[in-house]
C-alpha cells in the first residue's frame, strides 16, 4: 500500500557552486572554460536540492543520516545513490532510532520517502519518528548532560580528562529545514501536519506478498521481487533517475527497510548454518546497488546480522554495502555493569566508509566510539580516558 501527500517544500532550484562567483572577472591566472551549470554550458550540473551539499572531497551529492555526530565520522553525510547498512543491536534497541532519524530528516527537508518493513506498518513507523529540536532546546540539554555528568572526583585539580564531544557549534535561530543535518527530540513525536504535508510511499511486506506464493529455486525471494518492483516503479514513474527532464525541480528518494533478512522477509540467511537463500539476499543487494546508482535515491538497511556467526555471510553482505555501521548495545552483557563503561549504552562501530569511485573502500581513523541515549538526544562519542592524581 502506497501512502501519498503531496509536499510542495521538497525541492530546490537546479544550480552550481559556481552561480555564486559567475559574475566575478576572469584574471590571467585562470582558466577560461565553461562553467558548471551555467547557462551556455553543457557540461554536467551541480544541483540545488534542499537537504543535500555536495562532498568537500569529490563533489559528490549528500543528505543527512539524521545525526549530525555521525555525518562527521562518514566524511561529511551519505552520498546519494548508496546503502547505508546498519548492523542491528542484540536486542534490536537503538537501530530502530537510527533508522527513525534518517526518515525524519527526509520529512523535514520535503524529500520523498519511501519506507519497507516486513513487521511493521509504515504508516506506524513514521508516525512514530521524533520531533525536531530547536536549537535553543538543544543548547539546554547539552548544558544539562554536562552538569550531570560532574562529580565530587572531577573537580580535582589533579584531575587529568579526554574528552571529544563529535557534536558541531551551537546555532542560535529556529530549526531550519534549509539546515544540512538537524537534532532530534527522541522522547516526542514529529507533528502531525509534517507529516500529511510530505509525500511517502509504504511497502508493508504481508500486504503485498500471499501466503500461498511459492519460490522458484535460484531466484529470488517473493518479498524481495515485490519490494524491488515496488522501488524500481518509484524511481521510474517520479523521475528520480532523471527520464524525465521537464521536471524542473529535483528531490531526493530517500528509501527505508528494516530488518532485511530476517525470516519475516521469507529468508532464513542469518538462521542456519547451511542456508539456502544467501544468493536470494546478495543478489537483492547486488539489483538494488544498481537502482540507487542511477537515480537520485539513498537507502538505509538494517539488518540482524548478529543471529549468524557464518563470516562469510556478512562479508558478502558487507560487500555489497557502501557504508557499514555497526551498534553494540551493552543490554544483557558484562559492560552493562562495568564501571568503565557507565556513562554509555554501548558502542558504535564504523566497519566501512565508501571510497567513491574506486575499487576499495576505506576505513574510519575514529575508534573506540561509544554512544547514549539521553532524554532526548542521541549522542556519539569518543569513549573518556581518565588519568587521576589524588593529592595525598
Amino acid at each position: 500500500m502506497a501512502a501519498e501527500a503531496t509536499c510542495g517544500a521538497g525541492a530546490g532550484s537546479t544550480g552550481s557552486l559556481a552561480a555564486a562567483v559567475g559574475m566575478s572577472n576572469v584574471t590571467s591566472f585562470q582558466r577560461r572554460g565553461p562553467r558548471v551549470g551555467g547557462a551556455d554550458s553543457g557540461g554536467p550540473r551541480l544541483m540545488s536540492i534542499a537537504g543535500t551539499r555536495p562532498s568537500v572531497r569529490n563533489g559528490q551529492l549528500l543528505v543527512s543520516t539524521g545525526l549530525p555526530a555521525l555525518d562527521q565520522l562518514l566524511g561529511g553525510g551519505l552520498a546519494v545513490g548508496t546503502v547505508l547498512l546498519i548492523e542491528e543491536d542484540k536486542y534490536n534497541t537503538y537501530s530502530p532510532l537510527l533508522f527513525k532519524y534518517f526518515l525524519a530528516e527526509g520529512i523535514i527537508n520535503g524529500h520523498t520517502v519511501l519506507v519497507a518493513s516486513a513487521k511493521e506498518d509504515p504508516a506506524v513507523i513514521l508516525q512514530e519518528l521524533p520531533a525536531p529540536l530547536l536549537d535553543d532546546s538543544r543548547k539546554q540539554e547539552l548544558d544539562e548532560d554536562i552538569y550531570n555528568h560532574k562529580t565530587p572526583e572531577s573537580n580535582s585539580k589533579m584531575k587529568i580528562a579526554w574528552r571529544y564531544q563529535l557534536l558541531p557549534k551551537m546555532e542560535a535561530g529556529p530549526v531550519s529545514s534549509s539546515r544540512f543535518g538537524h537534532y532530534y527530540d527522541a522522547s516526542k513525536r514529529i507533528p502531525q501536519e509534517l507529516i500529511e504535508a510530505s509525500k511517502w510511499h509504504g511497502f508493508f511486506l504481508p500486504e503485498k506478498i500471499s501466503s500461498t506464493l511459492k519460490e522458484e529455486p535460484g531466484s529470488l525471494t517473493p518479498g524481495y521481487i515485490k519490494l524491488l518492483q515496488f522501488i524500481q516503479n518509484i524511481i521510474y514513474e517520479e523521475g528520480f533517475d532523471g527520464s524525465n527532464p521537464q521536471k524542473k525541480q529535483k528531490n531526493i528518494l530517500r528509501i527505508g527497510i528494516q530488518s532485511l533478512g530476517s525470516p519475516l522477509w521469507g529468508d532464513d540467511i542469518f538462521c542456519t548454518e547451511n542456508c539456502d537463500n544467501s544468493h536470494s539476499l546478495t543478489k537483492f543487494l547486488y539489483i538494488l546497488r544498481g537502482l540507487l546508482r542511477t537515480s537520485l535515491s539513498v537507502c538505509i538497511i538494517t539488518m540482524p546480522t548478529h543471529l549468524t556467526q557464518n563470516k562469510a555471510v556478512i562479508a558478502r553482505v558487507t560487500n555489497l554495502s557502501d557504508t557499514v555501521v555497526g551498534l553494540e548495545s551493552f543490554i544483557g552483557s558484562e559492560r552493562e555493569t562495568n564501571p568503565l563503561y557507565k556513562d554509555y549504552h554501548g558502542l558504535i562501530h564504523i566497519r566501512q566508509i565508501p571510497r567513491l569511485n574506486n575499487l576499495i573502500c576505506d576505513e574510519s581513523d575514529v575508534k573506540d566510539l561509544a554512544f547514549k541515549l539521553k532524554r532526548k538526544l542521541f549522542t556519539i562519542e569518543v569513549r573518556d580516558f581518565y588519568v587521576s592524581y589524588i593529592k595525598g
